[in-house]
């Protein structure tokens, strides 16, 4: 990456995503010659830095929170302006104003104290460089994401300042100047929020992890393991996008990175096997924002939720396990029906490999993942069991490279058994960041000095690198909500939006519900999911909760939907990243994307009503049915919802269908969504009407010629 950064070499050919902004990712690279040096090497300091919080935590929070902040706006800064300006002049002055921002970062920690000893008297140098933060802050989102994320910031600025003139109930006590921008600039309230303090802990970690599991190979093994499942079924082709996105999903949490990396391979195979370019393009789209609600690695909102609620991430995992997997099920039975509608066939069995052949050739690669998972199960902090996946997945690479260039296969096992026994010697009183990490220095020791050692070095340096700049668009965005959190924690005008909803809620949770779900799409629609999640939990959430939604089901209410939005025109980050590969229109994309998950948008208001989908208590059938037939019960009537959509969003099941048989599929999964009297009798008896009269109606199956 690095040659690729200095133009001394040039990576393969892969398919170039163009944007009028950068809120999909940067290009590839760091920028031409010196200057990508310079963006190469800031990126390896700032995961540099992040590597050491994970595993000494001995800085401060607000100081972690500043430096982080701080190295955001100069990689914003630094790499826009080495993509985009014309001259050397015009970089170096992108660099100049990112460095701005970085002292703004390092401030809090050079006047760490001071500034705690003077809280809430600030110093006119404290104004400017709070004010000078807030400026950089927003100018790079607005050249990052667009407009609309520091437009919506900027609205919510203007109420802070002028919202006292309002009329009833609409205005606040007013707030100066100096109390605005302390309140913004500094504490833990604004920009150095929760958004921004799990940005700097857990989000950057798990970026680092998911890169780094990519780079060991992951991605083919999910990809030849969806192909030998799914290859040669009907419609094979889109059942494989649908799969191997679920499954890197659970090592990455960022959709639009799913659709590049997944997408150039399974969107021109369905279109190969005859899909049309919009429907592969909205099926890899629609797999890969779900990623986001995939464990164990879910997207940054889930380390937020967690930050929010008060709750080990290993309970955000759980609430979500359910909901994710049927997310993916229905997205799989939408692509079903969709080919056994054009007649779409699979594979051949030689165009796939086997499945059980790659998971034996690759088993070592999950090792990681499980390690996680189980920590996160066992109650360790994502921090913790972070850093020791990632040191994991480290030493695999790296172990990998020295068995590989070792002479003979004794010395391999040897090696093997080695730092196995070198493991489970360290693991008895329980694993130490210390000798971990000194164990990782000794392996890149002997990688050195293996045959073919420095690529595999070069490797990780890259995934250092490459992680830095991943983080840069979530860590904005985590930084400028802190606008919105800031003004509605000191003027409580939240509680306003809150009282509607309530006020709603009281004559029926179900339009409360319908209104949550609007407001989080028609946010998602200009915002990305991060935003959109902060925005309607903040806004919303309380007041569900007050009406009897469990706190934790209202969060994810408003997650699942953000997520939702993110596939909604006329934003559609997933269809913009999909659109160059398939060729095709991103507006088309998004709404074939929006059709495709039509089966999911159900889950939420059944977790809602039936707690138990999320593994929750307080589902009123576990007293009928004990907890896991409540489980149970929950799960068919969601699996039997997603169906009777999937079946009016395509118009098939056997055979085509008619005007009548989608009104009654669409009656049915409304009779299943929530708790109404005989509601569930009444979708689980049309739904079986339903499904029997098409049996009857199907076409008679072709006789064979002998």
């Amino acid at each position: 990456m690095l040659e690729q950064a200095e133009g001394t070499a040039s990576a393969p050919e892969k398919v170039k995503v163009e944007f009028d902004n950068f809120e999909h990712g940067f290009p590839e690279g760091f920028g031409p010659r010196g200057w990508g040096a310079l963006a190469y090497w800031i990126g390896i300091a700032f995961a540099t830095f992040q590597l050491y919080v994970a595993a000494f935590n001995y800085l401060p929070s607000q100081v972690v929170r500043g430096v982080h902040v701080g190295f955001l706006v100069l990689l914003t800064f630094g790499l826009i302006a080495n993509f985009t300006a014309k001259s050397n002049a015009g970089r170096a002055l992108g660099w100049a104003i990112g460095a701005a921002g970085f002292f703004c970062g390092l401030y809090q920690w050079i006047f760490y104290a001071d500034l705690i000893a003077r809280d809430g008297d600030p110093t006119r140098l404290d104004l400017v460089v709070g004010t000078v933060l807030a400026v950089l802050i927003f100018e790079g989102t607005r050249r990052l994401m667009g407009a609309a994320l520091p437009l919506m910031c900027g609205a919510c600025l203007v109420y802070w300042f002028f919202g006292q003139y309002l009329p009833s109930p609409l205005n606040h006590r007013g707030y100066d100047f100096d109390q605005i921008i302390t309140h913004l600039s500094f504490g833990t309230e604004g920009f150095y929020g929760v958004p921004i303090y799990v940005s700097a802990t857990y989000i950057f970690l798990f970026i680092l992890f998911g890169s780094f599991l990519e780079r060991a190979g992951m991605i083919q093994l999910f990809t030849d393991v969806s192909l030998g499942l799914f290859g040669r079924t009907r419609g094979g082709p889109a059942k494989v996008a649908v799969f191997a996105s679920g499954m890197m999903g659970t090592i990455s949490g960022s959709g639009v990175a799913n659709v590049v990396t997944v997408g150039q391979f399974t969107i021109p195979l369905m279109i190969r096997f005859g899909y049309r370019r919009a429907f592969a393009a909205g099926v890899e789209a629609t797999a890969s924002m779900g990623g986001q609600i995939m464990p164990p690695v879910m997207g940054a909102v889930a380390f937020i939720m967690a930050e929010t609620l008060g709750v080990q991430y290993s309970e955000i995992v759980k609430a979500a396990a359910i909901p994710a997997i049927l997310y993916f099920a229905s997205a799989f039975w939408m692509v079903h029906l969709e080919a056994g509608k054009h007649g779409l066939t699979g594979m051949k069995r030689s165009e796939t490999p086997s499945a059980w052949k790659a998971l034996v050739k690759g088993w070592y690669l999950v090792l990681p993942l499980a390690a996680l998972v189980y920590m996160l199960f066992e109650g360790f902090t994502p921090l913790y069991a972070g850093s020791m996946g990632l040191a994991l997945t480290v030493a695999l690479i790296l172990g990998t490279a020295i068995t590989t260039g070792a002479p003979s296969n004794a010395i391999r096992i040897i090696f093997w058994v080695g730092l196995a026994l070198v493991v489970a010697a360290l693991s008895r009183d329980g694993l130490k960041i210390v000798p971990v990490a000194s164990v990782v220095v000794g392996l890149i020791l002997i990688t050195a000095f293996v045959r073919g050692g420095f690529r595999a070095l070069r490797e990780c340096r890259d995934a250092l690198a490459e992680s830095a700049k991943s983080a840069i668009t979530v860590g904005m965005a985590c930084a400028i909500v802190g606008v919105i959190i800031g003004m509605m924690s000191q003027t409580g005008v939240g509680t306003i939006f809150g009282g509607w909803v309530i006020g709603l809620g009281e004559k029926s949770l179900f339009l409360a519900l319908i209104m949550t779900m609007l407001l989080s799409i028609l946010l998602g629609t200009g915002i990305p999911t991060i935003p959109t999640y902060i925005i309607t939990a903040a806004l919303a959430a309380p007041a569900l909760a007050k009406l009897g939604v469990p706190l934790i089901a209202s969060h994810m209410f408003a997650f699942y939907y953000g997520i939702m939005a993110d596939l909604s025109p006329p934003v559609a980050l997933a269809a913009l990243a999909a659109a160059p590969i398939a060729k095709e229109n991103p507006d088309k994309i998004g709404w074939e994307a929006m059709r495709i998950a039509l089966a999911g948008y159900v889950i939420p208001f059944i977790f809602v009503y039936s707690p138990a989908l999320m593994l929750q208590a307080g589902d009123p059938m576990a007293a009928k049915l004990g907890f896991y037939g409540a489980v149970a019960l929950a799960s068919v009537k969601a699996l039997v919802a997603i169906a009777l959509f999937g079946m009016v969003a395509i118009g098939f099941l056997f055979t085509k269908l008619t005007l009548v048989e989608r009104l009654v599929a669409l009656g049915a999964a409304f009779c299943l969504l929530g708790e109404f009297a005989f509601s569930d009798t009444a979708g689980f008896v049309l739904a079986a009407a339903l499904v029997l009269w098409q049996w009857r109606q199907r076409p008679p199956a072709p006789v064979e010629a002998v």
